[in-house]
């Protein structure tokens, strides 16, 4: 018989000095959170590691400054000010590496809070929602403080842990947070269709999270045999694969399988996750190996970026100095899909921004990072076309980009390439 404790004696187990992850995306493990944070007077110097994060992030908070300080490995909406105001710290890393840090001790975790699945009649927990890190974080951890939820999904692949890892368990009914998809704008649709035209039957997708990945799924209705492998998958896959469009028929790792590292959506995606052998959740230093995904055919990966140069650098991680989001998986994906036979690596986003600034560059902001060099990059689709770059040398590349770039900023970036290209 498994022994329930409440949050708060299960978060005792908390020392200062401790290094703590904390899983991630539906799956964060609120109330512990909030028990964790409930100890803020009487804790100090705890490193909270994690990549994104759902709801509130009290840990990061200036009131809590000396007993906690986040050093994440993805930037979220609920820390993003907090490391731009330099209370909080990013830490720069390619997601397929991130179990590689707990694993080879670079990050030593003392703690890892989870939120899983009530125990099968064998003991077995799962991870749920997201496997990702989180499983390398659990075997690396000195102790594993676990939420048990029956909202939580049970999911097939590498997220299953024994009761007897755990340490503490602390049964919870909470619903899973949602991310209900919003209609998509004349421009999203627009990119949707323009990045479904380089889609080919058979292919293998890799999606991100957001508005154009989601209008791109709903711009395949008509295509056959798609497959995913993806670290990441939302409600949009569920419409195709009841539609008869994703079968996997034609991949070779995995064949017939969705495979992803961690999913974010509705109930609906929930449910359709739980109990299904058709969906692999395994870890993400495996979903997002280069060498794997380059094994399967026509693997054409979809990313967005925040701003591109003309000379095709991606800037998808600040916005000039101030650290926005994270590397991700986004290169993962990009060089896994060059690498595929037949696959086609993508970078979409709209034209400009919502104050009309374009996003196609003469030069990335100062302090921009970069995380798709254009020695990697093939594809940019915006509202107004494809910049095929592949091939391209840079004074080729600058004029595609320009053609794809908004009419308003066209005429400017084509002078812009001029001058340092020649014509």
């Amino acid at each position: 018989m498994h022994r329930f404790v409440t949050a708060e004696e299960a978060v005792s187990l908390i020392e200062s000095g401790n290094r703590v992850f904390v899983h991630g995306v539906s799956a964060t493990p609120r109330r512990l959170i909030e028990a964790m944070t409930a100890r803020s007077g009487e804790l100090r110097d705890v490193e909270i590691v994690h990549l994104h994060t759902e709801g509130p992030a009290p840990y990061a908070d200036p009131a809590c400054a000396g007993s906690f300080r986040v050093n994440a490995l993805f930037v979220g909406a609920n820390v993003r000010q907090a490391v731009q105001e330099g209370r909080a710290d990013y830490l720069p890393v390619f997601l397929s590496e991130v179990p590689r840090l707990f694993r080879d001790g670079v990050l030593p975790l003392d703690v890892a809070l989870v939120h899983v699945s009530p125990p099968d009649k064998h003991g077995y927990c799962s991870l749920g929602t997201s496997v990702d890190a989180a499983v390398a974080a659990v075997r690396a951890a000195r102790i594993v403080i676990a939420q048990c939820n029956p909202n939580m999904p049970r999911t097939h692949g590498d997220g299953l842990i024994h009761v007897r890892r755990i340490d503490r368990l602390v049964a919870v009914e909470d619903p899973l947070p949602e991310a209900h998809p919003r209609p998509s704008t004349e421009v999203e649709v627009a990119i949707g269709r323009h990045v479904a035209g380089l889609v080919e039957d058979g292919a293998t997708l890799q999606l991100g999270i957001g508005a154009i990945p989601d209008a791109v799924l709903a711009s395949l209705v008509n295509h056959r045999d798609l497959g995913i492998h993806s670290e990441m998958f939302s409600d949009g896959v569920v419409d195709l694969v009841e539609r008869g469009v994703i079968t996997g028929a034609n991949k070779k790792v995995h064949r017939g399988k969705i495979v992803s590292g961690f999913v974010n959506g509705t109930r609906r995606l929930y449910d359709f996750v739980d109990d299904n052998p058709l969906v692999a959740m395994l870890d993400i230093g495996y979903v997002n190996d280069t060498s794997v995904i380059r094994k399967n055919p026509k693997v054409t990966a979809i990313n967005s970026a925040l701003e591109v140069d003309l000379t095709g650098q991606v800037c998808a991680d600040s916005i000039g100095e101030k650290q926005y989001s994270g590397v991700g998986g986004q290169m993962d994906f990009i060089r896994g899909a060059a690498l595929s036979e037949g696959g086609k690596p993508i970078i979409a986003l709209p034209s400009v921004t919502r104050t009309g600034r374009s996003r196609i560059v003469p030069f990335l902001a100062q302090g921009a990072g970069v995380v798709t060099t254009r020695a990697h990059l093939h594809y940019v689709v915006t509202e107004h076309g494809v910049a095929s770059l592949y091939g391209k040398n840079l004074r080729q590349r600058a004029h595609a980009l320009a053609a794809v770039a908004h009419p308003d900023h066209g005429e400017a970036l084509l002078r812009e390439a001029h001058r340092r290209f020649g014509s």
